[in-house]
């Protein structure tokens, strides 16, 4: 690997870590001769192809991004940030490549990335899943909204200080 500093091709990898729901290494590395150091990330080449099945048996390319624009629309004016849209992606796509490496069927990428939504923000969760799901009628989305409302939630336990 040469330098960006120096362009030198001497140098050696002092901390190597998992990172991306285990698809990318990333390696911190430092240069033998002008003694930088630098990040490299090394991922799986583009030979490796995941395709979602969709509901009419098309087939088309897995693609991350389609999951977070759907998040962010779903998530729009909502508390939930950045970070917190990327982690539930991250979560749902981890979940999906541990279980498919050819094709998933679109509903399976639905349901991992409505899983992880509904633990974080209900309104956003619903409106996902009325895209998602396509309700027929209004009695399938108050059925889901009456779902999710009376979910039974964690209780704070109260501390000392309360």
């Amino acid at each position: 690997m040469k330098c960006p500093f120096c362009k030198e091709d001497r140098d050696k990898v002092i901390d190597s870590r998992s990172s991306d729901g285990g698809r990318v290494i990333r390696r911190r590395r430092q240069c033998l001769v002008c003694r930088k150091r630098f990040t490299t990330y090394e991922k799986i080449g583009e030979g490796f192809k995941l395709y979602v099945v969709k509901k009419d048996n098309s087939r088309v390319p897995y693609d991350r991004d389609k999951i977070v624009t759907g998040l962010q629309k779903a998530c729009y004016k909502r508390p939930v940030s950045a970070e917190r849209i990327r982690r539930i992606a991250d979560k749902a796509e981890e979940n999906i490549f541990r279980n498919f490496d050819k094709e998933v069927s679109s509903a399976f990428v639905g349901e991992s990335v409505m899983k992880q939504l509904r633990k974080v923000d209900k309104v956003a969760y619903i409106r996902f899943a009325s895209v998602y799901r396509d309700f027929r009628d209004a009695g399938e989305l108050i059925k889901e909204v009456s779902k999710a409302i009376t979910e039974v939630e964690p209780v704070a336990q109260p501390t000392l200080f309360d």
